[in-house]
């Protein structure tokens, strides 16, 4: 399930920034967090794919939205300039970033690379 995020929920969730300078991130699992905003196309051909993700890789990978209309605090800490823009966060490990309305087959690699987990067997 794609859960969205706003500060608090983020701070509660992801990463603590009114408190830690240097990145710690709270989350048992990797997550990807997806920010967007409604109006924006690019945004909205990536809905199917990221629940699909959500669905086979259920508790093996967290899946976020940041509406950046709403958390534009949010959006100018990480600096997103372009949407859809999108976090790959490791458990362990600093936070990759990606720009653009991805392909399945690129988070499935991302998440490989970044999360060393495997794609599920179908």
């Amino acid at each position: 399930m794609i859960k969205i995020l706003n500060a608090e929920t983020f701070k509660e969730k992801v990463f603590n920034y009114e408190e830690n300078k240097e990145w710690n991130y709270k989350g048992n699992k990797p997550c990807v967090i997806d920010f967007y905003a409604d109006w924006c196309a690019p945004c909205k051909t990536l809905v199917p794919t990221l629940e699909e993700l959500a669905e086979e890789y259920d508790g093996k990978v967290d899946i976020f939205k940041i509406d950046t209309e709403k958390e534009q605090e949010l959006s100018r800490i990480f600096g997103i300039q372009s949407i859809p823009t999108l976090l790959f966060v490791p458990v362990e490990g600093m936070p990759q970033m990606a720009k653009g309305a991805l392909p399945k087959d690129a988070f499935v690699k991302a998440f490989k690379d970044v999360f060393n987990i495997e794609a599920p067997v179908s």
